[in-house]
């Protein structure tokens, strides 16, 4: 529900390119700050301190905490190629890595 004098919370999804090609995603609801952090190194523990410089290639903005972090679930869950295609922002390849390939799928039940 929107209350037009409430500031309405939103949190970030993003991605990083680590130094290597490795990704890093991760949530937070002040993108600017967060990435500045990981670029200084401020968190000596964090995954992408030792992995850097770091480039910001990916972000999707979620107004409700629940479903951001089912969200960055979700994505962390996800093949590299599958991430690299979000990135690019070719959703229909994005659709086609989604699809189940196994020959015991029911889209190839005609086939046995």
């Amino acid at each position: 529900m929107i209350y037009p004098n409430i500031q309405q919370e939103h949190y970030f999804i993003y991605i990083l390119q680590c130094a290597g090609g490795g990704y890093y995603i991760g949530l937070t609801n002040d993108l600017m700050k967060r990435f500045a952090e990981h670029e200084e190194g401020k968190y000596p523990n964090c995954y992408t301190f030792r992995l850097r410089p770091i480039t910001l290639v990916y972000f999707e903005t979620i107004p409700f905490l629940k479903e951001a972090i089912e969200r960055e679930t979700h994505l962390k869950k996800w093949s590299r190629k599958k991430k690299e295609a979000l990135i690019k922002q070719d959703y229909h390849k994005l659709q086609l890595l989604a699809q189940c390939q196994n020959l015991s799928h029911s889209k190839y039940k005609d086939l046995q």
